[in-house]
């Protein structure tokens, strides 16, 4: 007997009733994300300090081009990693603390606050203006966003028995943190010997902070280590280099990519000293460096174009579409025409298409030790990055 398509479509309406109702008890398993870190996890605060003071916002027009066709705060053409983890938990997308604070609104940041900064360091400004004489913007270090966490939470969840249950209750992402107090020297052609004495220094902080939201509650946390930094168009524009440095296979800078490697290992180790000491926290080390290493080892697999591979999609450049003083949103840049074949957006941040992978890999993959997804079903990837949100 042939089925009608009445008894069809009734069946298909199961399917997504029972499909919503599985994956809105993601919610269980935290009822909100709390995030900290730099420009791969801001999502609108940098944009919220340019209207209220005289920081120059860096992420205009055509960033947020993929996403609703204007600009969010977000340094990429759509989404970004925090974006599609909240959607795929059953959660609104986080908003960014300096926004809902000034509109008053605590009682919303109950499902998700974001007090991650573009051009964050771990480091506070003070100390890198004297050390490298170039410095942040606006001193958003991470101590500056933990102080902006503590403010809040008397009008995000009232009393300390309450707001120490609702941070209990909450996934915790403490960064991506520490790449801006590499990138001040670096940019400056300091050489990587003269950085390394200084990784100590910032995880030195990422630890204390860390320490501080267990004290607080905290009972599941996502620390992500460094990028490979030597693929980055911008580290292969300004520090050309001979053949020899030059990954054979990528076509990445190895130097640089070691350096990276160190800061998280270093990192890794001190990570596994505070699980020892804190067996009933969950403390997940989100891989971000071999999570993109598998897609420029082999970017096809992926749906990254070669040329996608290591030039920015957004620039005004020559072999890597890259200049660092003529950059995406400027007097002069151009835009690839297809940006979910690229890696890089602008030279320095990544694209959606990047991000989505990376989120996969990392929330439903390997790449978090220990895994994700074991402890926490998510939406599957199909189902994640379709539906847009007011709370952007």
């Amino acid at each position: 007997m042939v089925p009608s398509s009445a008894s069809i479509l009734h069946a298909c309406f199961l399917l997504l009733f029972w499909s919503d109702r599985l994956y809105a008890n993601v919610n269980e398993c935290y009822s909100s994300i709390i995030s900290f870190g730099d420009s791969i996890a801001d999502t609108g605060n940098l944009k919220k300090l340019d209207s209220i003071s005289d920081v120059w916002f860096p992420c205009p027009t055509p960033y947020g081009q993929n996403f609703i066709g204007q600009t969010t705060g977000r340094c990429t053409n759509g989404r970004l990693i925090i974006d599609f983890l909240a959607e795929s938990l059953g959660l609104p997308l986080v908003q960014p603390y300096l926004r809902a604070k000034g509109s008053g609104g605590g009682a919303s940041l109950r499902q998700g606050v974001n007090y991650a900064v573009v051009g964050a360091t771990a480091l506070d400004s003070s100390f890198l203006e004297a050390k490298w004489h170039n410095y942040p913007m606006v001193n958003t270090s991470l101590e500056v966003q933990l102080s902006w966490f503590k403010q809040s939470l008397p009008s995000i969840c009232g009393n300390t028995s309450d707001c120490r249950n609702f941070i209990g209750r909450s996934l915790i992402l403490l960064g991506h943190i520490g790449g801006n107090d590499y990138n001040l020297p670096f940019s400056e052609g300091k050489k990587i010997d003269e950085i390394k004495p200084y990784v100590t220094l910032v995880i030195k902080v990422i630890i204390s902070v860390l320490n501080e939201l267990i004290a607080m509650g905290a009972r599941s946390l996502v620390v992500p280590g460094n990028f490979p930094v030597g693929c980055f168009p911008s580290v292969l524009t300004v520090y050309e280099s001979h053949n020899e440095e030059y990954d054979p296979i990528t076509g990445c800078l190895t130097k640089f990519n070691e350096f990276a490697e160190y800061h998280n290992t270093m990192l890794q180790a001190k990570l596994n000293q505070i699980r020892e000491l804190n067996p009933n926290v969950v403390i997940m080390y989100a891989d971000y460096y071999n999570s993109l290493m598998q897609i420029y080892n082999s970017p096809h697999e992926y749906g990254f174009t070669k040329k996608g591979t290591l030039n920015a999609c957004c620039g005004c450049g020559e072999q890597y579409n890259f200049n660092m003083t003529r950059i995406c949103g400027g007097e002069c840049f151009n835009i690839c025409d297809e940006p979910d074949t690229y890696v890089s957006w602008d030279g320095m941040h990544f694209t959606e298409a990047t991000y989505k992978s990376m989120f996969k890999s990392l929330f439903q993959g390997p790449y978090i030790t220990p895994e994700f997804y074991s402890q926490c079903p998510t939406k599957p990837i199909s189902q994640v990055g379709i539906t847009l949100s007011k709370s952007i």
